[in-house]
């Protein structure tokens, strides 16, 4: 073996920092991101002179003028308490509808004179007191002035009381409200959860507050940096149990009283309840642990598995953070219905049922390491979100990216022999360059007056957020080294216990670590470095010339005609410059967020490694993503990507595979209609058959698990049978299946059902499927968006999912559109194979004809998916012939 070089991450980004050091070319690289995207988004006649990477104001123009036409609270008053009492009605009313009343008396500190009390409140119907919404006293000495008149506000959601005099400052009063509201099924706010047990109709009642939900279940200052205490009352029916924040101190007969919160954020309360059972453990310093979900599932101990990874996760959080969990007890709850995958509610977590619940014996891997995975990222939150909380919902990303980068640190120690850490490649990292490598991405933080209604809120709940946070902070914690970025969160959290803080707080503490720690140089502060990263949407090419030496970068796009015109400057490093057999090998652990290149003779050298001794080479799917992406914006040939799956016959591991097979989705997604995919499969059988070979050895033809492995064959390989069954069959399988979905008691097992019967390749079966996801008695409201998105993945799908989300987007977007973080999903999940100029059109014309209707939190994702669209016509147009011809000469 000729000689060799390793780039290890600290002096990958060590040449990266020194290469951008500069802070005039960072400010002139911003204005020219966004003088491209400008001139990407808006060309003429393309009718997109009104897009942007940011939330979209609506189309008629609204101008503040009052203190109530504001998103955002004025600064006047301060919240110190709350005392909320709520009444569920787990029956309906005469007139068919569940409902909700209840109470609420908020302890409030005037820090500026105002005559105003301006609070959330959101479809409650409030109480009339001598003809006001409210009631208002004096604390102590303080006097109350006189409520001159009130009103609520439905475009900015707020009840303003108006005083005949102003509240003095430094007093302290109190609001009294009392209210009711409908407990209605749309999963938001104090909202209601239906299932079926022994043939019983059951009613959970639940709630979901984050981001502004709270205000519909009870007048608050419904903003994160608006903390308080609060102390909860709930009236139930005997027979039910009823959750909160706080641990119970008092149950008497319909009645439970919970000790007071810590002092916390509105988004983090939460109510339950149901006649939900539990399991519990002491194990943890004699905190208490539940895991809490509907009998059945309790009985056939589909919660043990949740409870036994809760302890060592809370240990080694709080290990980590060196901070002891901070309150009485953790519960965790499944839920039948719920909008998100989970929500780290503080002290009383809830969960989709498929991410909390596992059954030893049907459940297969993937739900176990999912189980894990959303258990840590939620634990995670205890300290950093809900201990500390960011200040306002622009520094999301530092909330949800710190918490998706530790959520594997957490699943590492729980389960350490999964190699948990490696994933994160796959599932955060590719995941998110294949977004921030468009025109239409944006930066991770972004100033708050540019996200202020609840729609622009939800917006911000996105890959960029959740999984370029996570990235970029694992590269930090690398660069400065992991227990000196551990150092420095604990002072940060310590510092800021129960406060709020700005993401630049984090960064001083992290400074503070680093200047604390002698053997750490690092060429700028963490402040200068990350703005790099936070401030500037993107990220960069790096390209090495191996015979030259010189390194080179510049902004890395998928569309190369949107490319940035001002490169990026240039370092040269003589190291890099090899010559015979020797080979240059960069970003080893795949530590640092830009995409690597080389020089042709360079990548020829790592190709035939990889064809010999692949096993050398360690960041092998990150090889495999960097080559096929580089050929997408045209860097590199298509062919050179195409070749680093030849070696993939000689393939064993997961993760380079799972990058493999994602890239060549794409490939199937571009030509699975047309004469391309018949070569395609045939080359992927060729390349996949020593595999199949391999396990079939190694599992003695299928009939034993093999050594180190212990769960049942069958329950990993259900998905992939119930879908070839369906897609093979006719009505009778169909209807079989439905059944089964239907009569399904592990909520895992009927999420397979659910996404195998999209797989069926008859059209009226797959309307009829579409038409069921608008009907809650069959399809939950929660798994509606994603059905549709399963069907839009069939190719004979597709067309038949457009043409029913085109034909009812108006009845769409009021269900689902406003607020569900989940919804920008649906349009990117069903022009994921728009490559022709027919459906691009078609796209546009979605977009113009529903600009009265609205796109709320998918209107980012309407612009990226004409973006891709765009893109992808391109690729397909310049590439077809020579992917047809590769495919066919290699597949013989």
């Amino acid at each position: 073996m000729g000689k060799v070089y390793y780039v290890s991450q600290n002096v990958g980004l060590g040449l990266l920092v020194l290469a951008v050091s500069a802070l005039a070319t960072i400010i002139a690289l911003s204005i020219a991101y966004d003088k491209e995207k400008a001139k990407n988004q808006g060309k003429p006649g393309d009718g997109a002179a009104d897009s942007t990477s940011m939330p979209t104001p609506s189309t008629t123009q609204f101008t503040p003028k009052e203190p109530w036409d504001y998103y955002r609270l004025p600064g006047s008053l301060v919240p110190v308490s709350y005392d909320v009492t709520l009444w569920p009605r787990l029956e309906p009313n005469k007139d068919g509808l569940y409902i909700f009343t209840g109470n609420s008396s908020v302890v409030f500190r005037c820090v500026e004179e105002t005559d105003l009390i301006i609070i959330h409140s959101n479809k409650l119907n409030l109480t009339t007191f001598n003809g006001h919404h409210a009631k208002l006293s004096g604390l102590g000495e303080a006097t109350a002035p006189t409520i001159k008149k009130s009103w609520l506000v439905v475009k900015t959601e707020y009840l303003v009381v108006q005083l005949s005099n102003r509240l003095a400052v430094g007093a302290t009063y109190v609001l009294h409200t009392e209210f009711l509201g409908e407990l209605a099924d749309n999963l938001e706010g104090f909202y209601r959860s239906e299932y079926v047990e022994d043939g019983v109709k059951k009613v959970v009642a639940t709630s979901q507050m984050q981001a502004t939900y709270a205000r519909k279940t009870f007048p608050c200052f419904d903003e994160p940096a608006m903390k308080a205490l609060f102390n909860i009352i709930i009236i139930h029916n005997q027979g039910t149990v009823a959750l909160s924040n706080g641990r119970e101190i008092g149950v008497p007969v319909k009645v439970t009283t919970f000790e007071p919160t810590e002092r916390m954020s509105t988004y983090l309360l939460a109510f339950i309840v149901s006649d939900f059972v539990s399991i519990q453990s002491n194990q943890n310093n004699n905190l208490l642990i539940r895991i809490w979900a509907r009998k059945k599932a309790i009985d056939d101990r589909q919660g043990e598995y949740a409870l036994n990874v809760t302890g060592p996760i809370l240990q080694f959080y709080e290990r980590y953070y060196n901070a002891a969990y901070p309150l009485s007890k953790s519960d965790q709850v499944a839920l039948p219905d719920f909008n998100a995958g989970a929500m780290e509610n503080w002290g009383l977590v809830t969960y989709r049922e498929t991410a909390l619940l596992y059954d030893p014996v049907l459940s297969s891997t993937g739900n176990k390491e999912r189980v894990t995975s959303v258990i840590s990222h939620e634990l995670a939150h205890m300290w950093f979100g809900n201990l500390v909380t960011l200040k306002w919902w622009n520094d999301l990303w530092l909330n949800e990216g710190f918490a998706s980068y530790v959520e594997y640190l957490g699943a590492d120690y729980a389960e350490p022999t999964w190699n948990m850490k490696d994933q994160i490649v796959l599932y955060d990292m590719q995941k998110v360059f294949a977004v921030d490598a468009l025109a239409s991405s944006h930066p991770l933080s972004r100033k708050e007056d540019e996200v202020n209604e609840p729609a622009q809120i939800s917006e911000m709940f996105n890959t960029i957020s959740y999984s370029k946070g996570a990235v970029v902070l694992r590269m930090l914690s690398e660069f400065i080294t992991e227990p000196v970025f551990a150092r420095g969160l604990s002072a940060y959290l310590n510092t800021f216990a129960f406060g709020n803080t700005v993401y630049t707080d984090l960064w001083d503490h992290l400074q503070q670590a680093v200047e604390n720690t002698p053997e750490i140089f690092i060429p700028d502060s963490v402040h200068n470095i990350m703005n790099r990263w936070t401030l500037q949407m993107g990220f960069p090419v790096v390209t090495i010339d191996t015979r030259t030496g010189r390194i080179t970068q510049k902004h890395f796009l998928l569309d190369p005609d949107s490319e940035s015109v001002l490169p990026y400057p240039v370092n040269t490093n003589s190291l890099m410059r090899v010559s015979g057999d020797g080979w240059v090998l960069a970003n080893t652990n795949v530590s640092g967020y830009f995409r690597v290149n080389y020089d042709p003779d360079n990548w020829n050298r790592l190709l035939s490694l990889l064809s010999t001794n692949h096993q050398v080479i360690v960041n092998r799917a990150q090889i495999i993503d960097d080559a096929f992406n580089l050929a997408r914006a045209k860097i590199i040939n298509t062919t050179l990507a195409l070749r680093t799956t030849k070696y993939l016959s000689k393939e064993r591991d997961y993760i380079p595979w799972e990058s493999a097979l994602r890239n060549l989705d794409y490939y199937i997604l571009m030509f699975d209609r047309t004469e391309v995919y018949g070569a395609l499969q045939a080359y992927l059988k060729k390349q996949i058959q020593p595999l199949f070979e391999h396990f079939k050895t190694i599992t003695a033809n299928w009939t034993k698990i093999p050594q180190g492995h212990t769960d049942q064959i069958l329950a990993n390989l259900k998905s992939t049978v119930y879908c070839s069954a369906i897609a093979f069959g006719g009505v009778e399988e169909w209807d079989f299946a439905w059944t089964m979905f239907q009569n399904a008691t592990l909520a895992s097992e009927a999420s397979r059902l659910r996404s195998a019967m999209a797989c069926t390749k008859v059209p009226w079966l797959l309307n009829r499927y579409l038409e069921y996801t608008l009907d809650p008695t069959k399809i939950r409201k929660q798994d509606a968006t994603s059905t549709v998105q399963y069907i839009a993945r069939n190719v004979v799908g597709m067309p038949l999912a457009w043409n029913f989300v085109r034909a009812r987007w108006s009845y769409i977007f009021q269900q689902y559109g406003k607020g569900s973080f989940s919804f920008s999903n649906l349009i990117s999940g069903i022009t994921r194979r728009f490559s022709t100029e027919f459906e691009l059109q078609e796209l546009k014309k979605f977009k113009e004809d529903n600009v009265h209707v609205g796109f709320g939190s998918a209107t980012l994702a309407l612009e990226q998916s004409i973006e891709k669209t765009t893109a992808n016509i391109k690729w397909v147009t310049e590439n077809k012939a020579s992917v047809l011809k590769w495919f066919t000469e290699e597949s013989t």
